[in-house]
Protein backbone atom coordinates (compact mmCIF):
# COMPACT_ATOMS: atom_id res chain seq x y z
CA UNK A 1 0.00 0.00 0.00
CA UNK A 2 1.18 3.39 -0.90
CA UNK A 3 1.99 5.98 1.92
CA UNK A 4 0.57 9.33 1.22
CA UNK A 5 2.38 12.62 1.69
CA UNK A 6 1.51 14.50 5.10
CA UNK A 7 -0.50 17.36 4.96
CA UNK A 8 2.01 20.21 4.79
CA UNK A 9 2.79 21.66 7.43
CA UNK A 10 1.19 24.99 8.94
CA UNK A 11 3.93 27.87 8.46
CA UNK A 12 2.34 30.23 10.31
CA UNK A 13 3.26 28.17 13.57
CA UNK A 14 6.68 28.75 12.55
CA UNK A 15 6.25 32.46 11.62
CA UNK A 16 5.12 32.74 15.43
CA UNK A 17 8.47 31.42 16.57
CA UNK A 18 10.55 33.36 14.27
CA UNK A 19 8.56 36.88 15.29
CA UNK A 20 8.06 37.48 11.15
CA UNK A 21 4.63 37.42 9.46
CA UNK A 22 6.12 36.80 6.28
CA UNK A 23 4.72 39.48 3.55
CA UNK A 24 5.84 37.27 0.79
CA UNK A 25 5.00 33.41 2.22
CA UNK A 26 6.72 32.20 -1.08
CA UNK A 27 10.01 33.10 -0.62
CA UNK A 28 9.43 31.08 3.14
CA UNK A 29 7.61 28.71 1.46
CA UNK A 30 11.29 28.31 -1.03
CA UNK A 31 13.30 27.84 1.94
CA UNK A 32 11.62 25.08 3.76
CA UNK A 33 11.49 23.76 0.51
CA UNK A 34 14.44 20.78 -0.53
CA UNK A 35 15.26 19.78 -3.91
CA UNK A 36 14.24 16.19 -3.82
CA UNK A 37 10.39 17.98 -3.37
CA UNK A 38 10.63 20.68 -6.13
CA UNK A 39 12.13 17.74 -8.14
CA UNK A 40 9.28 14.96 -7.25
CA UNK A 41 6.57 17.92 -8.39
CA UNK A 42 7.95 18.59 -11.73
CA UNK A 43 9.08 14.72 -12.52
CA UNK A 44 12.75 15.91 -12.99
CA UNK A 45 15.22 18.64 -12.09
CA UNK A 46 12.99 21.76 -10.60
CA UNK A 47 13.63 25.42 -11.44
CA UNK A 48 16.16 27.09 -8.57
CA UNK A 49 13.15 29.15 -7.74
CA UNK A 50 11.00 25.93 -6.62
CA UNK A 51 14.16 24.88 -4.00
CA UNK A 52 15.86 26.28 -1.25
CA UNK A 53 19.86 25.73 -2.97
CA UNK A 54 20.35 29.49 -3.65
CA UNK A 55 18.62 31.15 -0.84
CA UNK A 56 21.30 28.92 0.94
CA UNK A 57 23.87 30.61 -0.80
CA UNK A 58 22.08 34.11 0.12
CA UNK A 59 21.95 33.18 3.69
CA UNK A 60 25.39 31.73 4.13
CA UNK A 61 26.72 35.41 3.38
CA UNK A 62 24.00 37.79 5.03
CA UNK A 63 25.07 35.04 8.00
CA UNK A 64 28.62 35.80 7.81
CA UNK A 65 28.32 39.63 7.67
CA UNK A 66 25.90 39.60 10.58
CA UNK A 67 28.25 37.91 12.65
CA UNK A 68 30.84 39.07 11.62
CA UNK A 69 29.97 42.64 12.05
CA UNK A 70 28.49 41.99 15.92
CA UNK A 71 32.00 40.11 16.73
CA UNK A 72 33.79 43.73 15.34
CA UNK A 73 31.54 45.39 18.02
CA UNK A 74 31.52 42.98 20.66
CA UNK A 75 35.45 42.37 21.18
CA UNK A 76 37.45 45.58 20.16
CA UNK A 77 39.91 44.13 22.10
CA UNK A 78 40.12 40.54 19.99
CA UNK A 79 42.91 39.96 17.67
CA UNK A 80 41.63 39.68 14.07
CA UNK A 81 42.70 35.89 14.03
CA UNK A 82 40.83 34.98 17.26
CA UNK A 83 37.34 36.51 15.53
CA UNK A 84 37.80 34.11 12.75
CA UNK A 85 37.83 31.50 14.71
CA UNK A 86 35.04 32.77 16.65
CA UNK A 87 32.73 33.45 13.92
CA UNK A 88 33.86 29.88 12.41
CA UNK A 89 32.11 28.25 16.09
CA UNK A 90 28.86 30.40 15.13
CA UNK A 91 28.42 29.70 11.17
CA UNK A 92 29.83 25.82 11.23
CA UNK A 93 27.00 23.22 10.36
CA UNK A 94 26.95 21.72 13.73
CA UNK A 95 25.46 25.45 15.39
CA UNK A 96 23.09 26.23 12.71
CA UNK A 97 22.32 22.20 13.23
CA UNK A 98 21.60 23.18 17.32
CA UNK A 99 19.80 26.16 15.70
CA UNK A 100 17.10 23.96 13.33
CA UNK A 101 16.46 21.48 16.48
CA UNK A 102 15.87 24.28 18.72
CA UNK A 103 13.19 26.17 16.04
CA UNK A 104 11.84 22.28 15.07
CA UNK A 105 12.64 23.19 11.81
CA UNK A 106 12.47 19.59 10.15
CA UNK A 107 9.14 19.41 10.77
CA UNK A 108 7.94 22.18 8.41
CA UNK A 109 10.90 21.24 5.68
CA UNK A 110 8.92 20.02 2.21
CA UNK A 111 10.65 16.71 1.23
CA UNK A 112 10.38 13.99 -1.97
CA UNK A 113 9.74 10.74 -0.81
CA UNK A 114 12.66 9.20 -0.75
CA UNK A 115 14.19 12.23 1.36
CA UNK A 116 11.56 11.79 4.03
CA UNK A 117 12.00 8.03 4.24
CA UNK A 118 15.49 8.43 4.67
CA UNK A 119 15.36 10.36 7.90
CA UNK A 120 15.68 13.70 5.95
CA UNK A 121 13.67 15.82 8.80
CA UNK A 122 16.69 14.69 11.26
CA UNK A 123 19.71 15.07 9.04
CA UNK A 124 22.73 17.50 9.62
CA UNK A 125 23.38 18.81 6.51
CA UNK A 126 20.02 19.02 5.44
CA UNK A 127 18.73 21.41 8.29
CA UNK A 128 21.77 23.53 8.54
CA UNK A 129 21.41 24.60 5.18
CA UNK A 130 17.60 25.29 5.57
CA UNK A 131 18.51 27.89 8.56
CA UNK A 132 20.71 29.83 6.06
CA UNK A 133 18.12 29.52 3.64
CA UNK A 134 15.60 30.92 6.04
CA UNK A 135 18.14 34.01 7.05
CA UNK A 136 17.92 34.51 3.27
CA UNK A 137 14.28 34.59 3.31
CA UNK A 138 13.99 36.56 6.22
CA UNK A 139 16.34 39.29 5.03
CA UNK A 140 14.37 39.01 1.69
CA UNK A 141 11.60 40.02 3.03
CA UNK A 142 12.09 41.72 5.88
CA UNK A 143 15.39 43.55 5.25
CA UNK A 144 18.48 43.67 7.10
CA UNK A 145 17.69 44.99 10.74
CA UNK A 146 14.87 41.85 10.87
CA UNK A 147 17.50 39.21 10.10
CA UNK A 148 19.88 41.08 12.52
CA UNK A 149 17.87 40.53 15.74
CA UNK A 150 17.11 36.25 14.40
CA UNK A 151 20.66 36.11 14.15
CA UNK A 152 21.94 38.05 17.24
CA UNK A 153 18.95 35.98 19.09
CA UNK A 154 18.60 32.25 17.84
CA UNK A 155 22.13 31.88 16.52
CA UNK A 156 25.00 33.88 18.46
CA UNK A 157 22.84 34.28 22.18
CA UNK A 158 24.85 33.85 25.48
CA UNK A 159 28.01 33.41 22.88
CA UNK A 160 31.09 33.14 24.91
CA UNK A 161 34.39 33.05 22.73
CA UNK A 162 35.62 31.15 25.95
CA UNK A 163 33.29 28.02 26.56
CA UNK A 164 33.83 26.29 22.80
CA UNK A 165 30.92 25.14 21.45
CA UNK A 166 30.13 20.94 21.82
CA UNK A 167 30.58 19.49 18.45
CA UNK A 168 27.74 17.30 16.59
CA UNK A 169 29.09 14.81 13.89
CA UNK A 170 27.54 14.24 11.01
CA UNK A 171 26.40 10.56 12.18
CA UNK A 172 25.97 11.38 15.29
CA UNK A 173 22.40 10.60 15.92
CA UNK A 174 22.79 10.30 19.94
CA UNK A 175 24.24 13.68 20.52
CA UNK A 176 21.38 14.72 18.34
CA UNK A 177 18.91 13.23 20.31
CA UNK A 178 20.38 14.45 23.73
CA UNK A 179 20.71 18.36 22.57
CA UNK A 180 17.31 17.93 21.58
CA UNK A 181 15.60 16.53 24.29
CA UNK A 182 17.38 19.29 26.44
CA UNK A 183 16.44 21.83 23.71
CA UNK A 184 12.44 20.60 23.87
CA UNK A 185 12.68 19.71 28.00
CA UNK A 186 12.44 16.34 27.65
CA UNK A 187 14.03 13.77 29.77
CA UNK A 188 17.52 12.60 28.65
CA UNK A 189 17.21 9.41 26.74
CA UNK A 190 17.23 6.13 28.30
CA UNK A 191 19.13 3.51 26.20
CA UNK A 192 19.16 -0.46 27.04
CA UNK A 193 19.96 -3.77 25.26
CA UNK A 194 17.03 -5.99 25.27
CA UNK A 195 18.88 -8.96 23.07
CA UNK A 196 21.67 -10.06 21.56
CA UNK A 197 21.86 -13.43 19.03
CA UNK A 198 23.96 -14.94 16.94
CA UNK A 199 27.77 -16.36 17.40
CA UNK A 200 30.30 -14.68 19.42
CA UNK A 201 31.93 -13.04 16.31
CA UNK A 202 29.16 -12.06 14.44
CA UNK A 203 26.44 -11.05 17.14
CA UNK A 204 23.46 -8.85 16.72
CA UNK A 205 22.34 -6.56 19.19
CA UNK A 206 18.69 -4.91 19.83
CA UNK A 207 19.20 -1.60 21.60
CA UNK A 208 15.69 0.36 22.71
CA UNK A 209 15.78 4.27 23.20
CA UNK A 210 12.94 5.68 25.29
CA UNK A 211 12.93 9.23 25.52
CA UNK A 212 10.04 9.77 28.53
CA UNK A 213 6.88 8.06 27.92
CA UNK A 214 6.00 9.32 24.45
CA UNK A 215 9.24 8.39 22.30
CA UNK A 216 10.54 5.22 21.95
CA UNK A 217 12.32 2.72 19.59
CA UNK A 218 14.50 -0.44 18.58
CA UNK A 219 17.05 -0.80 16.30
CA UNK A 220 19.34 -3.93 15.37
CA UNK A 221 23.10 -3.19 15.25
CA UNK A 222 26.35 -5.60 14.64
CA UNK A 223 27.57 -3.57 17.92
CA UNK A 224 25.88 -1.94 21.14
CA UNK A 225 27.50 1.53 19.39
CA UNK A 226 25.36 0.69 15.80
CA UNK A 227 22.74 -0.39 16.94
CA UNK A 228 22.34 3.05 19.58
CA UNK A 229 23.10 4.83 16.77
CA UNK A 230 20.16 3.46 14.35
CA UNK A 231 17.45 3.92 17.56
CA UNK A 232 18.44 7.00 18.24
CA UNK A 233 17.84 8.13 14.74
CA UNK A 234 14.01 6.30 14.54
CA UNK A 235 13.50 8.47 17.37
CA UNK A 236 14.84 11.68 16.31
CA UNK A 237 12.46 11.25 13.12
CA UNK A 238 9.36 10.82 15.27
CA UNK A 239 10.13 13.93 17.56
CA UNK A 240 11.19 16.08 14.24
CA UNK A 241 8.24 14.49 12.12
CA UNK A 242 4.82 16.55 11.37
CA UNK A 243 2.56 16.93 13.47
CA UNK A 244 -0.07 15.34 10.83
CA UNK A 245 0.43 11.43 10.32
CA UNK A 246 0.56 9.28 7.84
CA UNK A 247 -1.97 6.84 7.43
Amino acid sequence: MNMRRPAEPDLSTLEHRLGHCFADRSLLRQALSHRSFAAERVGGAAPLCDQNEQLEHLGDSVLGFVVSEYLFRRFTAVPEGRLTQMKAELVNANHLYRTALRLELGSFLLLGKTEEVNGGRAKKALLANAVEALIAALYLDGGLERVRRFVLSEIVGDFSPFEPLPDISAADYKGALQELARLKKLPAPHYAVIQEEGPQHAKTFTVEVRVGEGFTSRADGSTKKAASQLAAQYVLEQITAPSSSMP
